[in-house]
């Protein structure tokens, strides 16, 4: 397991926010090894390991390093090495301390963290400046071999003459000009140089060890969403996963606590997502507290558990149990629905998504982009918000450039009226954002459009929120070789399940032989 590149995916976009600065990213990379080594010592470890560590405790790291002259030498040297204010090192160190504590005690899961950090001991070694010896316990001295690229002379030195600097600089400064132009008479011979816009790569690790080249930016962390019925029933489930090896791990949770009704779950399995999930290893703990909760909902995305249920003494209680069984996320309950923030939020989010799509996109990246967007008819109503419109031009304009681009327009509502009228509702739905698309100038043959009515939910019916998030369009693509269980291509209509078990048809999601007999409210030629 690779810390360091976790810790750097997880916790220094939290810390650094819009300061994209490599300095910055360095200092950080390092004081997390460093880190490391200081908490792989036991004594050091136990001083806290029963305190319930904030996220934002920046004196947490005063606690971790006792002696004030310690933390003084780690942000200077850290400032000294990678060219940052000492001030602005100090501050970075502090707020990256607990919140790197809480990653690593999630990695470790039931492993005591300092035995945890000593097995992985290799993947953050590297990392540890030959100074760092002054500021670590001598058993994780001896346990370390320190890098012997950092100097650990004095940082003060004696003025030279001013003649003197220059004169040594002067060979320096033609050797970089000798150097820029051989690099740019090499760019210059390459039959096939690569573009200077080509996205970074970085490596994911899996929970095995093994390697992937993902996208460096643009990686969402890997979620699991789940409601509850009535009785312990698993009454809705999706994930987003980064590779299957993830995903059969958390199936595996979800059929140990709720059986085979796992099987309803669906996933979307791809590598815009991480493919490591913090709480994996608490699952099998976490999915039977939320199960005997009836109607309750939860969420969990990168290092957060957000939970809902109509009862508040059961949220409450529900909130403190899973901060038990996962001490190293942070449980919350959810607040109360913001109907006005929620959908801003969703179309700022599918206008980003959309940015990023860059040319010839791929055809799930179009649907889940347009997917994003919170489009909120009114009451007993199919007409589409202004507020939708211009994402909608956006895509219309995408799929008419793409010229195998199809897409299935998919329409829910939650379950407040009857059956029959919620399935007519979501065709009426679907129906319009169609018939807006073909307005902007889509082929009206590259769109079809289903309404499932309220029995394909992803969240509870319970709540106001819940309520809110089944009321939805979203798009999928329309190839007829994509299930709609997980996205992946599928070879036997086995593996299209009905997905209306309302009423008595095989209604599943992608129309096909045995929905022509239907008598229903769906037309398959849409």
């Amino acid at each position: 397991m690779d810390i360091i590149s976790h810790l750097t995916r997880t916790v220094s976009p939290a810390v650094l926010a819009d300061d994209h600065s490599p300095a910055k990213k360095n200092l950080l990379e390092q004081f997390y090894a460093i880190f490391a080594a200081r908490l792989a010592n036991d004594e050091t470890y136990n001083r806290f390991a029963n305190e319930n560590i904030a996220r934002d405790d920046d004196a947490f790291y005063n606690r971790v390093w006792t002696e004030g002259a310690h933390r003084d030498q780690i942000s200077r040297e850290l400032a000294h090495e990678h060219n940052v204010d000492e001030t602005a090192s100090r501050g970075l160190v502090a707020m990256a301390a607990p919140l790197a504590f809480h990653e690593i005690k999630s990695l470790a899961g039931t492993t005591p963290v300092p035995q945890f950090l000593s097995n992985n001991l290799s993947s953050y070694q590297h990392h540890i400046p030959a100074w760092a010896a002054a500021v670590l316990p001598a058993s994780a001295v001896a346990a370390t071999p320190m890098s012997d690229t950092v100097s650990t002379a004095p940082l003060h030195k004696e003025e030279e003459p001013q003649g003197s600097f220059m004169k040594a600089l002067l060979p320096i400064i033609g050797l970089i000009i000798l150097g820029a132009l051989a690099w740019a008479l090499l760019r210059g011979c390459q039959e096939n140089p690569e573009p200077v816009a080509t996205p970074a790569t970085t490596m994911q690790k899996d929970e095995q060890g093994n390697e992937q080249s993902v996208m460096a930016a643009d990686i969402e962390p890997a979620s699991l969403r789940i409601a509850t019925g009535e009785n312990g029933t698993l009454y809705a489930c999706r994930m987003n996963v980064g590779n299957e090896t993830l995903q059969t791990n958390v199936m595996n949770a979800l059929t140990g606590a709720f059986g085979d009704e796992a099987n309803k779950c669906r996933a979307d399995v791809d590598d815009n997502f991480a493919i490591d999930m913090p709480a994996a290893a608490q699952l099998a703990t976490i999915l039977p507290i939320v199960k005997n909760v009836p109607n309750a909902s939860m969420i969990i995305k990168g290092d957060t558990i957000t939970v809902n249920a109509p009862d508040d003494a059961a949220l409450a209680q529900l909130v403190s149990d899973l901060q038990a069984a996962a001490p190293a996320m942070m449980v919350e309950a959810e607040g109360p629905l913001d109907l006005q923030g929620e959908i801003d939020d969703s179309v700022a989010a599918a206008d980003v998504a959309m940015n990023n799509l860059g040319e010839n996109p791929d055809p799930r990246d179009v649907a889940r982009a347009l997917s994003i967007q919170v489009i909120n008819f009114q009451v007993d109503e199919a007409v589409i918000p202004d507020v939708n419109k211009a994402i909608l031009d956006r895509a219309a304009k995408i799929i008419d450039d793409v010229p195998d681009l199809n897409l299935m327009i998919i329409g829910h509502t939650d379950s407040q009226a009857s059956d029959s009228y919620n399935m007519e509702l979501s065709r009426e739905r679907a129906e319009s954002v169609k018939e807006y698309l073909v307005a902007q100038g889509v082929d009206a043959s590259k769109l079809t459009t289903k309404g499932m009515g309220e029995s394909d939910p992803i969240a509870d019916n319970s709540t106001e929120q819940g309520r809110f998030r089944n009321r939805r369009i979203e798009f999928m693509v329309n190839d007829e070789m994509v299930d709609p269980n997980d996205g992946m291509t599928i070879n036997s209509d086995s593996l299209d399940p009905d997905l209306n078990p309302l009423d008595s048809n095989n209604d599943d999601l992608l129309p096909d032989g045995d929905d022509a007999t239907q008598d229903t409210v769906v037309d398959p030629t849409n």
